[in-house]
C-alpha cells in the first residue's frame, strides 16, 4: 500500500548506519529484495533502499566520529514541527544529540535521546515524507521500545509525541501498545535481569512472507540468530537477527498483515 502522508508520532523512516557499507548492502538486498539508489556524499554514499523505485528505508557509512558507535537502525518518527518537538524532548528530559536542521529541500530533522539514553530521529517531512509503503512484504510495520523505566517511558513519549498508551493481553510479561489515534504503531516492554546490561533500545521489525524461511536465509548470509522463530498467539511468528555488521533488527509474518 502506498503511503501519502504521516502523523504526528507514527514511525516514518528508518537508516542502517554502518561500518561496512558494501556489505550491509549486500545483505538487505539479498534478504529482502529491495533496490538501491546510491546517492554520492562525503564518506561514501547515502543509499536508498527500495521497492519498485518507492523509498522504504536508508543506509550509509559510519563517519570517523562515529567509529565507536556498533551498526545500528535509527526509527524516525513524524512531527508537525520539529524544532516545537525538539524543546519537547528537553523538557520531558530527553537530549538533541544534532540538530533541528534541514537536509536539504527534503525535510527538516533532529536526532535525541530519550531520559534513559535511547536514541531516535524526528522528522518533519517536505519534500521526502519518509517511506512510501506499508501493510506489505519486506517493509517496517511495527517498533518496539525495551527500557527498564516504563512508566517514565510512558509519560516521555506521550508528552513528546502523543501518544496513548493500552495494555496488551499478554500473559507471560507486561507489553504495552503505542497509538496514534485508533493505530496501534509500536509496542513497549521492560527490560529485565535477563537482558543483561544491554542498553535500552527502538526494536524495528520488517514484515515477511515466511518468518521461517526468512530466518534460514538470514543464517545463510552471515546472519546471527539471536531469537529464533516464535508464534506470538493471535499476532503471528517472529524472530531477532542480527546482521553480518552487528546491527540488530527482527522480522515477522503477521497473521493480518493489514493491522
Amino acid at each position: 500500500m502506498q503511503v501519502q502522508e504521516y502523523q504526528q508520532g507514527q514511525p516514518c523512516w528508518i537508516e542502517l548506519a554502518t561500518h561496512d557499507w558494501a556489505a550491509g548492502k549486500a545483505f538487505y538486498q539479498a534478504l529482502f529484495g529491495w533496490e538501491a539508489d546510491d546517492m554520492p556524499m562525503p564518506e561514501g554514499h547515502y543509499t536508498m533502499l527500495q521497492i519498485d523505485g518507492d523509498d522504504i528505508a536508508a543506509m550509509y557509512p559510519m563517519p570517523a566520529e562515529m567509529e565507536a558507535l556498533p551498526t545500528h537502525w535509527t526509527i524516525y518518527f513524524a512531527v508537525d514541527d520539529v524544532d516545537a518537538t525538539s524543546m519537547a524532548v528537553i523538557q520531558a528530559g530527553g537530549e538533541i544529540i544534532a540538530g533541528p536542521h534541514s537536509v536539504a529541500d527534503a525535510g527538516r530533522m533532529a536526532l535525541c535521546t530519550d531520559p534513559e539514553g535511547c536514541r531516535f530521529a524526528l522528522w518533519q517531512g517536505q519534500d521526502h515524507i519518509g517511506i512510501k509503503r506499508s501493510q506489505e512484504s519486506n517493509t517496517l510495520c511495527w517498533v518496539e521500545l525495551a527500557c527498564r523505566d516504563t512508566a517514565g517511558a510512558k509519560q516521555f513519549y506521550s508528552h513528546v509525541l502523543g501518544y496513548q498508551t493500552k495494555l496488551a493481553d499478554m500473559a507471560e510479561f507486561e507489553y504495552t501498545q503505542l497509538y496514534v489515534g485508533e493505530q496501534a504503531i509500536g509496542g513497549m516492554l521492560e527490560m529485565t535481569e535477563e537482558w543483561g546490561d544491554a542498553p535500552a533500545h527502538w526494536m524495528n521489525y520488517f514484515a515477511v512472507d515466511d518468518c521461517d524461511a526468512s530466518v534460514a536465509k538470514a543464517k545463510s548470509l552471515g546472519a546471527t540468530i539471536c531469537v529464533p522463530a516464535t508464534d506470538i498467539p493471535d499476532v503471528g511468528r517472529f524472530s531477532v537477527l542480527t546482521d553480518p555488521q552487528g546491527g540488530f533488527f527482527s522480522i515477522i509474518t503477521l497473521l493480518d498483515p493489514t493491522t
